[in-house]
């Protein structure tokens, strides 16, 4: 069989993976936990439910225009003025199928083949891929501090004149590290003097913990919009409790948008007109599911660091937001995926290695399940590494013995 250079060259996505993994296990029974996942436990608001029941009840579910129902990007417009204090045009929004393609379609727009792509370190996991599907490279970008929070000497020592965007996703994931106003105004002053366009992935903007405020990068943009080369990633999946619904936008100048939408009217031609309904209507209604997420979160958070602290030898930076820490095993296995394997087989806990992230001797740690889980699934994790734990351990009815340490 005859493959693309392209296509072998792309991996499968290690989250969703692990996601299919999940699911496999509990069908079949398995006592399995899963602390890798990036999906919370909230639902949906129930303004999202009921407006799409009741368009559904219609019986009039078309095509949307290949840029986005013209009520969606009205929503984003009045998000964006609420949430970024920027005034822009419907023009100047693309409505996508999630945020991940929203990105895809401004990487195909911009990128050439050779371009690079570069993103701090730890990255998404899908970034080096996106880059590859174009044939562009992707460049991530390692703090010579060896901490999370990246200056702009890390990143202006690695520009070259083939570098064609950067990538910020604040706060992070894998980290939850949110990054200093100071580097995004300093990213946002460089990328305009070198032409370079900025892509902002701000999915968890909304979910920062301990009243943190969100940096807006256009607060230091000295460019005119439509001269701007700073796009804005986001969607309803993260804040809105809303991944199945998989609706996603892009802000950026009306050229790059026009580019864009022909992309996407090749791809997919317009995202769910049914699904966009639910989307806006969540951006239009009330606030307080975003909000009730974000406490439950920063609590979650907290009860998973208490069980970090007691596992001596592990390291890890407290994360600002999102639903994950991105914690440093290495004390114990310095290859992150041979770790990820032993806890899923000995104990039954899925956790994502930090290799698929870019860095090894780590696990990402979700914390957006239910507290139950975060605390038997820790237990577990101890158990299985912390040679001064007791030598059996019940799951269930089960009766497990550790002979491995």
């Amino acid at each position: 069989m005859s493959i693309s250079l392209i296509g072998k060259s792309i991996g499968e996505s290690a989250t969703l993976k692990l996601n299919e993994t999940f699911a496999i296990l509990k069908a079949k029974g398995e006592p399995v936990i899963h602390l890798g996942g990036g999906e919370p436990k909230s639902k949906a608001p129930i303004e999202a439910i009921t407006t799409a029941a009741s368009f559904l009840d219609g019986a009039e579910v078309r095509y949307s225009p290949s840029d986005g129902l013209r009520d969606m990007k009205h929503a984003v417009v009045r998000y964006t003025e609420k949430y970024y204090g920027r005034k822009v045009d419907p023009e100047n929004i693309i409505v996508s199928n999630g945020a991940k393609q929203s990105l895809m379609v401004a990487l195909q727009a911009i990128l050439n083949p050779q371009d690079e792509l570069l993103f701090p370190a730890p990255y998404w996991v899908s970034y080096p891929e996106m880059a590859r599907l174009i044939g562009a490279v992707p460049v991530p970008v390692y703090p010579k501090d060896g901490s999370f929070y990246p200056q702009i000497e890390d990143i202006e020592q690695n520009v070259t004149s083939h570098t064609k965007a950067i990538i910020i996703n604040s706060p992070n994931n894998p980290t939850g590290v949110q990054y200093s106003a100071k580097f995004i105004k300093e990213i946002v002053q460089f990328t305009e003097e070198k032409g370079i366009y900025l892509i902002m992935d701000d999915i968890y903007h909304r979910l920062l913990f301990e009243d943190k405020k969100p940096v807006v990068a256009y607060d230091y943009a000295k460019k005119p919009e439509e001269n701007s080369k700073i796009i804005v990633i986001n969607g309803v999946s993260k804040s809105y409790a809303m991944t199945g619904f998989r609706i996603g936008w892009a802000v950026a100048n009306k050229n790059l948008i026009k580019v864009m939408t022909n992309i996407q009217s090749h791809q997919t031609a317009g995202p769910s007109a049914l699904l966009q309904k639910a989307a806006m209507a969540a951006i239009n209604g009330v606030q307080s599911g975003v909000d009730s997420l974000k406490t439950t979160l920063e609590n979650n958070r907290n009860i998973m660091l208490q069980q970090l602290k007691a596992i001596d030898g592990v390291r890890f930076t407290k994360p600002a937001g999102t639903y994950y820490v991105f914690a440093d095993f290495s004390a114990f296995e310095k290859d992150s995926q041979k770790l990820s394997s032993f806890l899923l087989d000995k104990v039954s806990v899925l956790a994502m290695p930090g290799v698929a992230f870019g860095l090894e001797g780590y696990l990402r740690l979700s914390y957006c399940g239910s507290i139950k889980d975060i605390i038997e699934g820790m237990e577990r994790i101890k158990w299985a590494i912390d040679p001064n734990a007791p030598s059996e351990l019940y799951i269930g009815e089960r009766k497990l013995v550790r002979d491995w340490i």
